[in-house]
């Protein structure tokens, strides 16, 4: 009789170097909330912009174009530094310029005072396009780690969940100093933000450590036309243009996957970026729509836990499917939402599908595709999801422009899942995956 998976089994954090893979999620997530998303661009916006004389609308332009700039650099880049990474066969060193870059450049967003504008901008932009460049090398080691479909998705999806976990904790840690900054010894609560840059620039460091104590250097492999002395740029140069190629031909199926990818992660980036700017419109309390970021946090742990399981029991794609066609639900409960109530119920609904969706989204893909190849795959993932950014607040825009409702640039975010999820519908991933074996049994 088979014995049965124990808990951490079941989650994915059953040997040492997964749990130190999935806590690089734990270390660069306190970014993705604290200066993405809940705590900077209002300490920029008030304090930094506003000492400036920045209107609040000049203020949010001038984010915005910081973070297209960035997320610019970052889709022109990853696929060059993806595959000059699989050729040397350096994915860790990469990861930790990226790392180093990230976290210094949040940690000097501490020396940020009122007025200073620019400087916050150029570091902010700066910390986000490290933070993107290094997912490239980050998912690219997680087909090596992994030994088997089912431990790929449960792993992908507990990097989410543990991810929930530290920024969740960082975050309320930071309310409560804000709120009580003589608690440290602080006077008041600018200062305590500022604290709270630092924090979570030596949060990135320090919790990414694990990583590059346990996860072993994949082995460096290079294809029949290669050589070892080859000059790294134009060894990358020249394996672009096949994985390009490869893309819409050896590897058809992967290429779907990423094309049906970038069309629902439209709608999921959209419904995360605009759905508290929603809320606000509602004019719902500023307090509560933290509460709901947070409890898309901590809700979604267990659920990013639920989808990583999910994958085996359904297919990877089914599992995937279900949290398109709950985005597209979540779309129709916004479209009607009046109360706080619905505001949490809609909060709730994100929480369960986000981290289960996008994780799966990574380790399907990660299962269509060579490993030896995996950061060049992996960089043209970055730029799918890049363009992901771009196109959905633009439409977004344009239909508030056409109706002058938010209701229903809300509701209209409901095409990107049916449309995404048709695309996924037509993947073989059968085949995709016998693509991916067939080209790793062809080294030498």
């Amino acid at each position: 009789m088979q014995d049965r998976p124990s808990v951490l089994e079941r989650f994915g954090l059953h040997r040492p170097e997964l749990r130190a893979w999935a806590l690089y999620d734990w270390a660069n997530s306190a970014f993705v909330l604290i200066i993405i998303t809940a705590v900077f661009p209002i300490y920029y916006q008030k304090l930094v912009a506003g000492g400036a004389g920045l209107s609040a609308e000049d203020a949010t332009k001038w984010l915005s174009y910081a973070t297209t700039a960035s997320l610019l650099f970052v889709a022109l880049l990853s696929p060059v530094l993806g595959a000059m990474a699989d050729f040397q066969g350096a994915k860790k060193k990469f990861l930790a310029v990226f790392v180093a870059m990230g976290s210094i450049s949040t940690c000097l967003l501490f020396f940020i005072q009122s007025g200073d504008w620019v400087l916050a901008l150029v570091l902010f932009a700066l910390g986000n396009m490290a933070l993107f460049l290094s997912f490239v090398f980050y998912d690219s080691l997680l087909p090596h780690i992994s030994k088997s479909e089912q431990e790929l998705d449960r792993v992908s999806t507990a990097g989410y969940a543990v991810g929930y976990l530290g920024s969740a904790l960082l975050l309320v840690a930071l309310i409560l100093v804000v709120q009580n900054p003589d608690w440290v010894g602080l006077e008041d609560g600018s200062a305590a933000t500022r604290l709270g840059f630092l924090v979570t620039g030596i949060w990135w460091a320090a919790f990414s450590i694990p990583l590059f104590l346990r996860v072993s250097e994949p082995p460096r492999k290079i294809e029949a036309d290669e050589t070892n002395s080859a000059s790294a740029i134009k060894a990358a140069l020249s394996r672009l243009r096949e994985t390009a190629q490869e893309l819409s031909g050896s590897y058809k199926q992967g290429f779907t996957m990423l094309l049906a990818y970038m069309i629902y992660n439209e709608g999921i980036g959209t419904i995360i970026r605009m759905g508290g700017i929603y809320a606000v419109s509602k004019e719902f309390p500023e307090q509560s729509v933290i509460i709901g970021i947070l409890m898309i946090q901590f809700v979604g742990i267990p659920f990013a836990f639920l989808f990583g399981n999910l994958g085996p029991l359904l297919g990877t794609k089914r599992a995937i499917m279900l949290g398109i066609a709950i985005y597209a639900g979540i779309s129709v409960v916004a479209f009607f939402m009046d109360t706080l109530n619905q505001f949490y119920v809609m909060a709730f609904m994100i929480a369960m599908v986000q981290g289960g969706t996008q994780g799966l989204s990574r380790s399907l893909f990660g299962t269509m595709i060579p490993k030896h190849k995996a950061s060049e795959f992996f960089g043209f993932f970055s730029v799918f999801a890049k363009v992901a950014g771009i196109f959905g607040p633009l439409f977004f825009g344009l239909v508030i422009e056409a109706t002058g409702s938010i209701q229903h640039a809300m509701l209209s975010v409901v095409v990107f899942f049916v449309l995404g999820g048709f695309v996924l519908s037509r993947v073989n991933v059968e085949e995709g995956q016998r693509q991916a074996l067939a080209a790793e049994a062809r080294l030498h």
